[in-house]
């Protein structure tokens, strides 16, 4: 306490003066606040960042003017933060005078630093190594080519890592991490093409969402200079386990109302099948770790003096060779032949309806009858008479399914008529009893299944992992004031179940509920022999997300030994068996039907059993490394310090 009395003397008397005029301001605001939930607006919340910004022309606050900003700043966060928790609202204008002015200071401090460091050559060097890496590995994931050199693509920014110092790592590190995931995430700007919200709003998201991952890179940097730091008998012994680390990082992007894992870096083998067949051991997590250990050999054996000692260079393609010689036996098995059928089991025969319905018109209410009949019209057209199973796309009934009773009535007469189960996509909905809740209904993006005896006459299966800010809002169900939020998104509720289907034991997943390993492994021991995933990839435009979107699907396959049928509204639709095979995969924006037998899985992988206690380990090492680096950093430094 003490001390920090002494700290505070010096501070002037205006500037006391100053921060007891904002308080009296805040306070006066907040208890004219009105009363009403949800969220409002009051002109006169202005009158706080008046106040503090009259006192900054003066000369002591202007000397301390951090100290006055961040004053000002915490005290609008406190008084915003009673405005929820007392009432359950808040106002626009309080969240902008509290937010804005951060963000604008802590950009100008952003855009100075980069001023800075462009200027210097070591900077610069470094952002060109990085850039190559970062940029080449963009270039890696299916559906592009460069896959297998991903082992040595990113040996130019481990050498930044070693070379450099904090700042100029976490410069370069940056701005390659926003190459690589704009190269990654470029597509996703076609939403602006069919979303209600402004395309300003669009834009400035996609923006943060690429330097929200990027800011991954720079943290698993920045943990790569702790761990450098922390000598054990003279060496960084740390480093050993920082690819376990990269890989606990990467499995933080697939939990939480944040989850999005997308682009892990175990994803760039997905075009060489004989490569991929280790992930019925190691998962998707057990390349990553594989791809950054490999890349640390390399680096180091070039930093290594002597021709004896660069030997590890090689150890790319020793790795190679062990994947490629362990597929080739693994694929070489008769079971595992392309879509072999057990001698007695009985496959399933199953259609997949892609009418390439335009994003744009999709959810047009003239042409709900069209779209309609176009889907269904396929369905009675293009499929065999001894078809089991029929799929249709995420949302090929754009509407609420209970508002179209017509098209319930219709859905059923397929499923009778074709002696078939019939997986159709939907929206649906349930009212909300609860008057003080901010939500009049519940919205679900779901699939409905029709069995031709009826018995199971639209059975729903409601999505799971909703794509934030598209289709909910995160942590809405924390904080329900996010519900009065409206950016255009579809402002849907999860699910919570995964059904097994009956005769053929089968799973429902909609859009990218099916690459996230945990809800397949789940379904796996609830005894699904096989994953229906439905889609629609339509807003993707021609881009290389669906490619990207269907290598991810293959990997849940081979990691499991689960074999897929996925319909996408625009493609790219497929058959994919247990060890990863493709058949009948169409074209994007192709108006087709394809069907065939599909057999169904037949054996347990490794991965499928461990494959939960493998990822929650990976999530509890990553903390665990993360302090441990960070407090033997403090540790070392203060003992420094005191010598």
């Amino acid at each position: 306490m003490q001390k920090i009395i002494e700290a505070l003397k010096p501070i002037p008397k205006l500037y006391w003066i100053y921060a007891v005029a904002v308080l009296i301001a805040e306070a006066a605001i907040f208890v004219t606040r009105p009363d009403e939930p949800g969220l409002y607006t009051q002109n006169l919340q202005f009158v706080p960042v008046a106040i503090a910004a009259a006192f900054f022309i003066l000369r002591p606050i202007r000397k301390n003017f951090r100290l006055s900003f961040y004053t000002y700043t915490v005290l609008a966060f406190l008084f915003l933060a009673a405005d929820y928790l007392s009432q359950s609202h808040a106002g626009l204008v309080q969240i902008s005078v509290t937010f804005l002015p951060a963000f604008l200071f802590w950009m100008l401090l952003f855009v100075r630093w980069n001023y800075y460091k462009i200027r210097e050559k070591e900077s610069r060097q470094a952002l060109a190594l990085s850039l190559i890496a970062w940029g080449f590995y963009a270039l890696a994931f299916p559906p592009l080519p460069l896959g297998p050199a991903a082992l040595v693509l990113l040996v130019p920014w481990f050498i930044v890592l070693n070379r450099n110092n904090r700042g100029t790592i976490m410069f370069a590190t940056f701005w390659s991490g926003m190459l690589f995931n704009t190269i990654n995430y470029y597509w996703i700007y076609n939403v602006m093409h069919v979303e209600t919200a402004p395309s300003g709003l669009i834009l400035f998201g996609l923006v943060l969402l690429i330097a929200f991952f990027s800011v991954h890179n720079v943290l698993a940097a920045f943990v790569y200079t702790l761990a450098r730091s922390i000598k054990i008998k003279g060496r960084p012994w740390l480093l050993v386990l920082f690819p376990l680390f990269y890989a606990g990082l990467e499995m933080t992007r697939t939990r939480g109302d944040f989850s999005f894992p997308w682009s892990h870096l175990g994803y760039a083998f997905g075009n060489h099948l004989e490569l991929l067949q280790a992930l019925s051991a190691i998962g998707i997590f057990g390349y990553t770790i594989t791809i950054i250990a490999s890349n640390m050999i390399v680096e180091k054996a070039i930093r290594r003096d002597g021709i004896k000692k660069k030997w590890p260079v090689l150890v790319p393609a020793f790795i190679l060779a062990a994947f490629a010689i362990h597929g080739s036996i693994v694929l070489s098995r008769a079971d595992a032949q392309p879509f072999h059928i057990e001698e007695g089991d009985r496959a399933p025969n199953i259609a997949l309806i892609q009418p390439s319905i335009a994003q744009g018109a999709k959810w047009s209410k003239p042409r709900f009858d069209s779209i309609v009949d176009k889907t269904l019209g396929m369905a009675y057209d293009s499929t065999t008479n001894d078809v089991d199973i029929i799929l249709m796309a995420e949302t090929a009934v754009p509407d609420h399914i209970r508002r179209q009773p017509r098209v319930i009535h219709r859905l059923q007469k397929l499923a009778d008529d074709r002696d078939a189960y019939v997986l159709v996509g939907a929206l649906d909905h349930k009212r909300v009893k609860d008057p003080d809740s901010p939500r009049r209904y519940e919205i679900y993006n779901a699939s409905f299944m029709f069995s031709p005896d009826g018995q199971y006459g639209g059975q729903r299966y409601i999505k799971k992992h909703l794509v934030p800010f598209s289709e909910r809002i995160p942590f809405d169900d924390i904080f329900p004031i996010l519900n009065y939020v409206d950016f255009g998104e579809g402002d849907f509720v999860p699910g919570t179940e995964t059904p097994v289907y009956p005769l053929f034991l089968w799973t429902p997943y909609i859009c990218y509920d099916a690459i996230f390993g945990d809800l397949v492994r789940e379904a796996a021991r609830q005894g699904s022999r096989l994953m229906v995933n439905i889609t629609n990839d339509g807003w993707f435009g021609r881009s290389t997300a669906p490619g990207n979107h269907l290598n991810l699907v293959r990997y849940r396959a081979i990691e499991t030994a689960m074999p897929v049928a996925r319909i996408a509204n625009s493609g790219i639709s497929a058959f994919i068996d247990q060890y990863g095979h493709f058949s009948h995969n169409t074209n994007l924006f192709e108006t087709t039907v394809v069907q065939r037998k599909m057999p169904l899985k037949t054996r347990h992988t490794l991965y499928e059993r461990i494959g939960d206690s493998v990822e929650t380990a990976l999530l509890w090492f990553f903390l665990i490394y993360l302090v441990v680096c960070s407090a033997t950093c403090i540790w070392q430094k203060k003992k420094l310090q005191k010598q």
